[in-house]
């Protein structure tokens, strides 16, 4: 599996990463292909790490050399696949130094654990290709799989660098003993543990530009998401969350538990019930359903398309003051729903008509003249709200015929 692409998209020309890459070729051809052995004993003395009695210098020299041209095309390859995002997001000195420092890092732990010596641009690309795991943990990379079939695939980056780079490549391959014995496995480790924590630590004292996608703010979701967990544990916190301040938990004692399931029972199957019968168009089944359902629970208010029907099958049946009641509910669960003003204005005619609730028809005939934008509901608004106006007990009254 070999990443070829990522998702991510570079708004700022990478040119620290463009600058490394034409770097570590250009040390490549003139060290491996010079006409004599001068280049060979160039690169030996001042571009190979020495284990053995390094010097300050080849920890950063020793990332431009590399053993051979596969050596080097698969380094630049990861390079230019993180390199150019990273890059783009750090900016120049600061990616640049992050490079290098990954690099040197890298070659200290190699060096403190084995006395050979070492080569390559792979413990700074390791560094790279974490930090690429931090600042674009959800991103997906286009790889290249070639088993029995060559295809091109899309992997998350969690999955291709976190499993497949890090852990396979580096710590379970070696120990199965399926992997090259000239790879420095713990530089490889070592530059990714850098640039971890390194883009972890710049995230976080705000060195890079955050944003919402970044791992600290998947860490901090992440955290979140466990405190809410806990704190709904507590049934009383969970109550509250769902119904409000008045929102009570469910009762501790047995009985009393048993009594409150018996009725969230209940409700739940009369509310099913009138919806079943809604839904086979027999509203006077369900009205004798919700009638049931309001004598025994009255703060219940059914569905907003459901209540609607019941309310007007009341006022057909010139049952106004059910009618009323019903309209009443739904207002004060859906005052805001898509029908609310058409349901405002038809209950204060209702009152103001036929039940002589004056005050509130005027207030809710108001309500609709003002928030509604169809021509001839406003029409009869104003016209309601006039004749509520001058039915109501010290309100204008009309003038006497002549």
């Amino acid at each position: 599996m070999i990443p070829i692409r990522t998702e991510t998209s570079v708004r700022h020309t990478p040119v620290a990463n463009l600058a490394l890459l034409v770097a570590n070729v250009l040390v490549f051809l003139l060290l491996d292909y010079l006409p004599s052995a001068s280049g060979r004993e160039i690169k030996n003395t001042y571009f190979v790490l020495d284990g053995f009695a390094p010097r300050l210098y080849q920890f950063i020299t020793y990332q431009f050399a590399h053993g051979d041209a596969w050596h080097l095309a698969g380094n630049m390859l990861f390079l230019w696949v993180f390199g150019n995002s990273v890059n783009a997001k750090m900016g120049d000195i600061a990616y640049l130094l992050f490079y290098l420092a990954g690099g040197a890092c890298a070659g200290l732990v190699f060096n403190y654990y084995s006395p050979h010596s070492l080569l390559g641009a792979s413990g700074a690309i390791a560094a790279v290709t974490t930090a690429y795991l931090v600042l674009f943990p959800r991103s997906r990379v286009t790889v290249l799989v070639i088993f029995f079939f060559i295809t091109f695939i899309e992997v998350p980056a969690l999955l291709i660098i976190g499993v497949k780079i890090i852990l396979w490549d580096n710590v379970v391959a070696p120990s199965l003993g399926i992997s090259s014995e000239s790879v420095a496995y713990s530089a490889h480790l070592a530059g990714y543990v850098f640039g971890f924590v390194a883009a972890m630590t710049m995230l976080f004292i705000r060195a890079i530009p955050r944003d919402q996608y970044d791992m600290l703010a998947l860490v901090k979701r992440w955290n979140q998401r466990r405190s809410y967990q806990s704190m709904m544990s507590d049934p009383q916190a969970r109550a509250q969350a769902q119904l409000g301040r008045v929102g009570k938990a469910a009762p501790v004692d047995p009985k009393a538990r048993a009594e409150w399931n018996r009725q969230v029972d209940e409700r739940t199957e009369l509310r099913s019930r009138i919806g079943e019968q809604l839904a086979r168009g027999e509203v006077e089944g369900a009205v004798r359903l919700y009638e049931d359902l309001i004598a025994k629970h009255p703060e219940q208010c059914l569905p907003a398309e459901q209540q609607i029907v019941i309310g007007r099958y009341y006022y057909s049946q010139n049952r106004q003051a059910q009618a009323a009641a019903t309209f009443e509910r739904y207002l004060a669960s859906y005052a805001i729903g898509s029908e609310a003003n058409e349901v405002r204005l038809l209950l204060g005619i209702l009152l103001g008509r036929d039940l002589q609730q004056y005050e509130r028809a005027e207030k809710l005939l108001s309500e609709a003249l003002a928030k509604s934008t169809n021509p001839s509901r406003r029409a009869l608004a104003e016209e309601w709200l006039t004749e509520v106006r001058t039915r109501r007990p010290g309100g204008p009254q009309t003038a006497p015929p002549a």
